[in-house]
């Protein structure tokens, strides 16, 4: 396979994109040329604010097609373009034949949750300091414990799981709302919660859940939302803020007396607002942090 690279600015992008699939590239991704330097920009993104941008303003865009002569016959065509003007061509080159499986293996480490308690997956050896592990590899759902948002979650499990009390498991019955690939509900069976319901909008998550515990030997249920019944003394939601702020009713109204609510996919800056959206129900207060995330939590 061969890569045409090119070198666009923000408003040229989405019309050049356009073009390279016309041209029957097989993928176009598109890359901040100033990654990993001062100049380098974020770009966020999330339901109900404004929309991220196309790309930046010096974006490099690279398409990737079966043959040199497919690739330049591309380079040739887009050149005469009018949207062409202001972009350039950086090349075309071969992309070596790789082993991609070893490849995207080789991104995924051991995460380390607590320094006993790891995310592993399954193609490398459990740490020798791992009391508890959960064997998790990347899949189509969300949640392999890279991200701040889940590992700040199984942070707070860990702390709340871990000791057991006369009044049994102090995590008590759990819900896990948007339960993507289960890994917040495996996590609190490892710390010893045995009344789990693991819950998500998209049946495809409900089956990577379902895969993903029997890999670790759990036992929890998964199902679509309206598997989530009663009153819970755990409910876990990891998800976006303005979902959060949708679901503020429902979720209290699973919390038990004397129960936890614990909310993730939070930034910094949208703490108010979801302090405000519960505060009928419950009062939340910031538990954790992690690169601009944070984790609130609050008790019945």
């Amino acid at each position: 396979m061969f890569e045409l690279s090119l070198m666009c600015p923000e408003d040229r992008i989405e019309a050049v994109s356009d073009a390279l699939d016309a041209l029957d590239a097989l993928s176009v991704s598109v890359e901040d040329a100033d990654a990993q330097t001062d100049a380098e920009q974020a770009l966020f993104g999330e339901p109900g604010m404004p929309p991220p941008k196309d790309g930046w303003q010096r974006s490099r865009v690279v398409a990737l097609f079966p043959s040199e002569v497919a690739a330049r016959e591309a380079q040739q065509l887009l050149v005469v373009q009018d949207f062409f003007a202001g972009c350039q061509v950086l090349g075309v080159a071969h992309v070596p034949e790789q082993d991609w499986v070893r490849l995207t293996q080789s991104q995924f480490a051991p995460v380390d949750i607590t320094p006993d308690f790891w995310i592993v997956p399954t193609w490398h050896e459990l740490p020798a300091e791992a009391k508890r592990s959960i064997r998790l590899d990347p899949g189509l759902a969300f949640g392999t414990g890279t991200h701040p948002t889940t590992r700040m979650c199984l942070r707070w499990i860990a702390r709340n799981g871990a000791t057991e009390s006369s009044m049994g498991n102090p995590l008590g019955r759990v819900l896990d709302y948007g339960c993507g690939s289960g890994i917040l509900a495996i996590g609190a069976a490892k710390f010893g919660a045995t009344d789990i319901d693991a819950v998500d909008i998209d049946p495809a998550a409900v089956e990577s859940t379902a895969l993903n515990a029997q890999a670790n030997d759990m036992r929890l249920h998964a199902g679509l939302p309206d598997k989530a019944r009663g009153e819970y003394q755990t409910v876990l939601a990891n998800i976006l803020a303005t979902p959060l702020r949708v679901l503020a009713p429902l979720l209290c109204s699973h919390v038990a007396p004397g129960g936890n609510l614990v909310l993730a996919g939070i930034l910094e800056r949208q703490a108010e607002e979801l302090k405000e959206a519960y505060a009928p129900w419950l009062q939340l207060d910031v538990a954790d942090t992690e690169d601009g995330w944070i984790l609130m939590t609050a008790r019945r």
